[in-house]
């Protein structure tokens, strides 16, 4: 998707009849626009990560199926796949494959585990990969069991790893004319993740354990409790600490206390630290603490709802909530897109493919087959 918010012509290859898994993944799904109408609606799941896509459907098992992509294949600049490794080589469709028919294509694979070693085999599931690959073991509160992060981070930042590693490839074959095959896996991707804690324990042999919101290095710096919500802020240095006890909290004796003069103290005593912190906070409502805090240039926020979040000013401004006009649904809210460019302008072109919806024109218009060819691969159950 993000391929195709820079401007890329994407070609989604869906099985025929059912099409993608996650067009089921509801509720919730968006109503068709039509009150009548017995299709099957798309769900907010598809309808989130599939924008700037065509659809066309082929049963690549068939001949005729294989001959397509084949054809596909010569004319692409990028293939990305997700199957289990070396199914779709005993398929004709695997890199070696590929890459004969054309040299320049980047072919990105996408595994659980990687392409080798002893859990190559295995399919890979955000879930799992978020157990097996320690961010569950540091995900929750430090008495309560572990849990799972609120989205699939595991599977989006896997996606931005594809994302750059395809540029960079098609960068090298501008120098080298020839493309190559991209790896990448959800194991590897969340063990990156672990980030300053995994060397922590590679460098300093120190096993991490679960912090709530709070920071393993810094206090303050976590949620903590108001009237009504909750907010959080905290102290990157001693200075900040300072300014937030005695101009934000009212509590000067906090800043004097020897054992919270400093962080690395405020550590040590981290559990009295945040007991008084909290009897302070859960005085007042967010919106005072938002408006003392204001000021004072030390990092707070509120914990916000996703209907919040979106109301947002910030996020309004910045152009983060967008409506196209989907043919089956009518018109729907997307996430807008994250970066902006001072030169070149990505943009929402086309919403959500229905299941298909681009099978004729990219087999008549690409690929030069004649109707009366697509009807009858059509007849046949191809596409």
């Amino acid at each position: 998707m993000i391929l195709g918010d820079l401007g890329a012509d994407v070609i989604k290859v869906e099985t025929p009849g059912s099409g993608d898994d996650t067009r089921s993944w509801g509720p919730p799904f968006a109503p068709n626009k039509d009150p009548s109408s017995t299709e099957r609606p798309e769900s907010a799941y598809f309808l989130g990560v599939n924008r700037n896509k065509r659809s066309i459907t082929v049963n690549f098992k068939a001949p005729e199926g294989l001959d397509i992509l084949h054809r596909l294949a010569r004319t692409s600049d990028v293939v990305i796949e997700n199957f289990v490794p070396g199914k779709l080589d005993s398929m004709g469709l695997g890199y070696e494959e590929l890459s004969r028919l054309n040299p320049r294509l980047i072919y990105a694979s996408i595994t659980g585990y990687g392409p080798t070693g002893p859990y190559s085999g295995r399919s890979g599931y955000d879930v799992i990969i978020e157990a097996e690959a320690g961010l569950m073991h540091i995900t929750g509160e430090p008495d309560g069991p572990p849990v799972k992060v609120g989205t699939a981070v595991t599977d989006l930042a896997t996606g931005l790893y594809a994302h750059g590693a395809i540029l960079a490839a098609l960068l090298a074959r501008g120098r080298t004319g020839r493309g190559q095959k991209v790896d990448v896996s959800l194991l590897e991707t969340q063990v990156t993740l672990l980030a300053n804690v995994a060397h922590s324990y590679l460098i300093g042999g120190v096993e991490a354990r679960r912090w709530g919101t709070q920071h393993s290095s810094i206090v303050p710096y976590q949620a903590f409790p108001t009237a009504d919500g909750s907010i959080v802020f905290g102290a990157g240095n001693d200075r900040q600490y300072a300014k937030l006890c005695t101009a934000a909290l009212e509590r000067p004796d906090l800043a004097a206390d020897p054992r919270f003069a400093t962080n690395g103290a405020r550590v040590k005593h981290r559990r009295e630290l945040v007991r008084a912190i909290s009897d302070v906070t859960r005085t007042k409502p967010t919106a005072h603490w938002l408006r003392v805090l204001e000021p004072l240039g030390v990092p707070f926020g509120p914990v916000n709802s996703i209907a919040q979040t979106f109301e947002h000013p910030q996020v309004r401004h910045r152009n983060m909530v967008v409506e196209v006009d989907h043919p089956k649904s009518g018109p729907i809210k997307l996430v807008g897109i994250p970066v902006k460019y001072s030169d070149t302008t990505p943009s929402i072109r086309r919403a959500p493919p229905v299941l298909g919806q681009d099978t004729r024109d990219v087999l008549v218009h690409e690929l030069g087959f004649s109707h009366a060819r697509v009807d009858e691969l059509a007849e046949k159950g191809v596409i």
